[in-house]
């Protein structure tokens, strides 16, 4: 067989929902997937009995307005057991201090000069205000909203740091609007009816705004609603992958030549198998290699797609020992200064990730692209052991990873794809689809888009 009702392009987290949705709304549909494995990023897997994430990971919006958990809710026949994330951390060197989510926080938060956080907890409040008002502050550097060049050293590299783990990219890159997104000061959800009139929107935006910038005001702790999957990123796979049904064909090592147009309109992709044909492709494979796989697609849209811009991280796994207590927290620590970086103790999470007596802790670095492959490794391996002096004894395991976190970082002259494309029934989805949240949360928002699509062109019953 070679025709089928769908075609999805891509074996990742974004393909396999993609797959997962069309086939429980009665398609049948044939996945590609050019690796062996299925996952991609959203997996997990034994290094010397330590079972390692694809790097450090923390699942947003998992509240009921949240487009995984309207996934879950009504696609999944088995839902992953998830665990309360826990809290954020500055990482001095005197310690642990929680990282601020109010305006009162701001201004008490000693890691920082107090002319620094006055500065910061002004322009933080223009912002808000300025956004609840009506203001289109997405287009508003970090950078320009601050009087950078009066800043201390510490505070511009603190805002930097802050500013690549939301965005992929530097504070001059990054908008006002993504860090009050990723901070958790303004949340992004959608209806149980997934498809709104703007007049909705619009009431519901307004809404937002005021009580947002009504409980930074009131000093009010932000709830950041993550959670992690208690037994690891491939749990979340699994649940995909045991909820798919047989109308599903999965082919592994089958990579994708050509995506097969007629009259810009989508038929069928070619592979070294053969061609197969379906009326609707989804493409969740990098959007910026697009035009790889059709030759005519239009010269702007091209254009746009080369303005998508990606980061590298740089994840080191550490397995150590229990008498090892700098990691004894849930949640996640952030140290900012002289190669800033993300660590997240997540045998904390589930004892089994590491053998008995010991801990796992996953440490994610941004990566210099001008800079070598190992000299990046080196150094960032070296500042772990400046950070935590006597880390050094109690290292069981080291294992590295290189990945792009997200398809498309959302930088402010950057590029994000829309879902419906310049070829007729071709869509895409994926973290270079939608810029709404990170990692899972915002390929599952990219879905959600998927969805109201092709229920609006009658493809998918509403």
């Amino acid at each position: 067989m070679n025709s089928y009702d769908s075609i999805v392009v891509g074996g990742g987290v974004s393909g396999l929902l993609s797959a997962l949705v069309l086939s429980k709304s009665g398609k049948n549909v044939l996945l590609l997937e050019k690796n062996r494995n299925l996952g991609n990023n959203c997996n997990s897997y034994l290094v010397n009995g330590y079972r390692v994430d694809t790097g450090p990971h923390a699942i947003t919006q998992l509240h009921n307005g949240g487009p995984l958990r309207y996934l879950m809710e009504n696609y999944f026949d088995y839902v992953p057991a998830l665990i309360d994330y826990g809290d954020y951390f500055i990482r001095e060197e005197e310690g642990l201090k929680e990282v601020p989510t109010t305006l009162k926080g701001y201004l008490t938060m000693d890691v920082l000069p107090r002319k620094d956080r006055l500065i910061i907890a002004q322009s933080l409040t223009k912002m808000l205000l300025s956004w609840e008002f009506g203001a289109d502050i997405s287009n508003v550097s970090v950078y320009q909203s601050l009087p950078w060049n009066t800043l201390s050293s510490d505070t511009k590299e603190f805002m930097d740091t802050f500013s690549y783990f939301l965005s992929g990219k530097s504070a001059k890159e990054t908008s006002v609007q993504r860090m009050f997104v990723g901070g958790g000061f303004i949340e992004e959800d959608i209806d149980k009816d997934i498809i709104r009139e703007n007049s909705e929107h619009q009431h519901s935006d307004k809404f937002k705004r005021l009580s947002y910038v009504s409980r930074l005001l009131n000093n009010n702790k932000v709830n950041y609603n993550q959670y992690y999957p208690r037994n690891g990123l491939k749990a979340v796979l699994n649940s995909i992958l045991y909820s798919l049904p047989e109308t599903v064909e999965i082919k592994t090592n089958t990579a994708v030549e050509k995506i097969v147009t007629e009259n810009d309109i989508a038929k069928g992709v070619l592979t070294k198998e053969g061609p197969y044909f379906a009326d609707i492709i989804v493409y969740s494979a990098f959007a910026k290699d697009l035009p790889k796989y059709i030759t005519d697609l239009p010269a702007p849209y091209i254009s746009d797609l080369n303005r998508i811009k990606q980061s590298k991280s740089l994840t080191i796994w550490l397995g150590l020992d229990e008498a090892f207590e700098e990691f004894n927290y849930i949640g996640g620590e952030v140290w900012f200064k002289k190669k800033s970086f993300w660590a997240m103790p997540i045998s904390n999470y589930n004892k089994s990730f590491a053998p008995k007596g010991k801990k796992l802790v996953g440490f994610m670095f941004s990566i210099d692209e001008n800079s070598s492959l190992e000299s990046e490794k080196l150094e960032a391996y070296n500042t772990i052991l400046r950070v935590y002096p006597s880390i050094n004894k109690h290292i069981d395991m080291v294992h590295y990873q290189i990945t792009i976190p997200e398809k498309a970082s959302v930088a402010i002259d950057g590029f994000i794809a829309d879902t419906v494309t310049p070829i007729k029934n071709l869509y895409l989805v994926g973290t270079d689809a939608d810029d709404r949240s990170m990692g899972i949360t915002r390929a599952a928002y990219s879905i959600v888009k998927l969805i109201t699509v092709l229920r609006k062109e009658k493809i998918l019953d509403s």
